[in-house]
């Protein structure tokens, strides 16, 4: 009998151990072979820093040997580092889907997957300037009064930022009230930040009365906000065509260029970049976030309704895998 059969013999226990530990392995190679690390770096947008971090920690329950990289930022300023400044990044989440069609599909993406709807809402403090008279009605009379200060993030670099410039201009038109749009617009310019989730260390501070900010977000924080009217929070898909009367002008793809966004429901997207160093891996972990019993789930509790499957002009250039998470235009 050779020497390594007698070990075997004699520790029983510790054989089917290391066998064991051998398959689960051999396992996890096979899954995601080709990786040079179990590595997974994840751009997305400000407004979901708190249902990824969850999700992320749930991923890696099933998936310790992962190390999870995030980085959250405007959601254009996010699709920024791939297409301007080539930076390496697995999976990218963006805000508004649209931003992956315009900033990076056909060059630095293939597909895209809308996943999670949201709405924008008036966010303030018990204690804010007029808090018990502001209501979904007079928000816009109170938002300019003097006294009363609100911020907003940047429309060139955040999505929620030409998003509250559309919400204005919607107001406009379901008020009746002209040149609301321009005044709101004219106001508190110093208090605009890169992203959403700036603004909230300037309401928590009070520095800031209100923000325009996405629903989730607020709960997510537990502050107290006003719900505006389906017609201008830009939620429902029945008031599509009325969301796209209104439009707001933001920087292109290149220096110099501009594009025009158009009002519409608000919708978050998702794609793996043509530079993923782990392609693989970055597959399993969307239908990881794509299941309506896990990542989905996880959205639902922070505020994120799923949207999935939604149809994408994309479909046809899905991984096999993920094509169940969508479906055809």
């Amino acid at each position: 009998m050779s020497k390594r059969a007698k070990i075997i013999l004699t520790f029983p226990a510790l054989s089917l151990l290391v066998l064991a530990g051998f398959v689960v392995r051999s396992s996890w190679l096979k899954t995601y072979s080709g990786h040079k690390s179990q590595q997974l770096i994840i751009f997305h947008a400000g407004s979901l820093a708190v249902p990824f971090k969850q999700i992320c920690e749930e991923f890696n329950t099933y998936h310790p040997d992962v190390k999870i990289i995030r980085e959250a930022a405007g959601s254009r300023a996010v699709a920024r580092k791939i297409s301007d400044l080539h930076r390496p990044c697995d999976i990218l989440a963006s805000a508004d889907y649209t931003v992956i069609d315009t900033l990076l599909i056909p060059e630095y993406a293939d597909w895209n997957i809308k996943f999670a709807a949201n709405e924008i809402v008036i966010a303030g403090r018990s204690d804010s300037r007029a808090a018990s008279q502001i209501n979904k009605d007079n928000w816009s009379e109170i938002l300019l009064q003097k006294d009363v200060s609100f911020g907003r993030s940047d429309p060139n670099a955040d999505p929620c930022g030409y998003r509250a410039v559309l919400t204005m201009k919607l107001a406009e038109k379901f008020y009746n009230r002209p040149g609301l749009a321009d005044k709101m617009l004219a106001k508190d310019q110093r208090y605009i930040r890169p992203k959403e989730v700036d603004l909230l260390a300037l309401l928590e501070t009070g520095e800031l009365d209100y923000i325009f900010i996405y629903r989730s977000v607020a709960e997510q924080h537990k502050l107290k906000y006003i719900l505006l009217p389906d017609e201008i929070n830009l939620k429902k898909t029945k008031f599509h065509d009325l969301y796209k009367t209104a439009s707001v002008c933001i920087t292109g793809n290149t220096p110099g260029t501009f594009i025009t966004k158009f009002g519409e429901p608000i919708v978050y997207g998702v794609t793996i970049p043509k530079n993923a160093p782990n392609r693989e891996l970055a597959t399993a972990f969307l239908s990881f976030l794509l299941d309506a019993d896990k990542g989905g789930a996880i959205l639902e509790k922070n505020g994120q309704t799923s949207v999935v499957p939604s149809p994408t002009d994309t479909f046809s250039s899905l991984p096999e895998s993920l094509k169940t998470f969508a479906l055809p235009l």
